[in-house]
């Protein structure tokens, strides 16, 4: 049993899916390959390539703390996505946690959530700071009206897949730069806004407040929030690796414009990093950790 289901099932779902995925995206393929066909699109993907030049000055590479930054992300929302779904999953918490300082009790899986939330955070407001202060902003916000015309020509393209050309190293394609946009500046502040909502340190007693942003809001719009960043994950993964996996993996890994094997084995590596924390983060483990801040208990 996985859950209330068999094995079986889960198979079964599983191989369902995936043909009904293939067969979805066959037919969006040779609908897009038909859209190209039509008077004014072939002109319009032309003018429209795909991306538009960025500011003059604008530096091309990806620094270290970028890189940094960028696994930092990917190690920690792996983490914060599995504490949140045995979280929105769990009957009965292996262990509770108290603050020093007394407050309300929480499982040790809600601790462990809002621990990495706070890291996470922290994270998210360095990266955002050096990237204004190094001028890299213009990267991944939109400079010109040109970004959404030309994102659509680059879904348009890789929806027949005719992709367009990749150089990230210099310029991210429109439909990217939107994407990594969204992603920084609505995606996770609407994250932090709704799990600040529903954590521990919300104001239980402020009723005005309360019926101005209820609950029940925040968690409507927490748990879209991560299945968004976990499609865009898987998403941004099978891009990396179908469009120059060598050469992408160097950028944001080995901080270099080359073909080698260098990008790939530190993308490895952090890979097996991610998953021996997702393996370890266990209630025996994490009971050590959380007492240094608190007081975990059975119950």
């Amino acid at each position: 049993m996985i859950g209330q289901k068999t094995l079986g099932y889960w198979v079964k779902m599983g191989v369902l899916g995936s043909l009904a995925a293939v067969i979805v995206a066959a037919i969006l393929v040779l609908a897009a390959r038909g859209l190209t066909t039509l008077p004014g699109v072939p002109e319009f993907l032309k003018r429209y390539p795909g991306e538009y030049a960025l500011p003059e000055n604008t530096e091309a590479g990806f620094p270290a703390w970028a890189r940094w930054a960028h696994f930092l992300n990917f190690f920690m929302i792996a983490l914060i996505i599995r504490s949140g779904l045995q979280v929105r999953s769990q009957l009965k918490p292996p262990a509770f946690w108290t603050p020093k300082k007394g407050g309300t009790k929480v499982s040790i899986n809600l601790w462990l959530h809002t621990s990495l939330d706070l890291l996470w955070m922290a994270n998210g407001l360095i990266f955002v700071v050096l990237l204004f202060v190094t001028g890299h902003w213009a990267r991944i916000v939109p400079t010109s009206l040109e970004v959404f015309p030309n994102a659509a020509s680059a879904l348009l393209q890789y929806m027949t897949l005719d992709w367009p050309v990749e150089n990230g190293w210099v310029n991210y394609n429109s439909l990217q730069q939107l994407m990594y946009f969204i992603v920084v500046f609505v995606a996770a502040p609407i994250a932090i806004i709704t799990g600040v909502r529903m954590s521990q340190w919300w104001p239980a007693k402020a009723d005005r407040l309360n019926r101005i942003y209820p609950a029940p809001l925040a968690r409507a719009l927490h748990f879209p929030t991560m299945i968004f960043f976990a499609l865009f994950i898987l998403a941004h993964v099978i891009l990396v690796l179908a469009t120059g996996a060598l050469r992408n993996l160097n950028h944001m890994f080995a901080g270099e414009d080359v073909v080698n094997w260098v990008g790939f084995w530190w993308f490895a590596l952090s890979i097996a990093v991610t998953a021996g924390a997702l393996v370890a983060a266990r209630p025996m483990l994490l009971a050590p950790i959380a007492n240094l801040f608190g007081k975990v208990s059975n119950r």
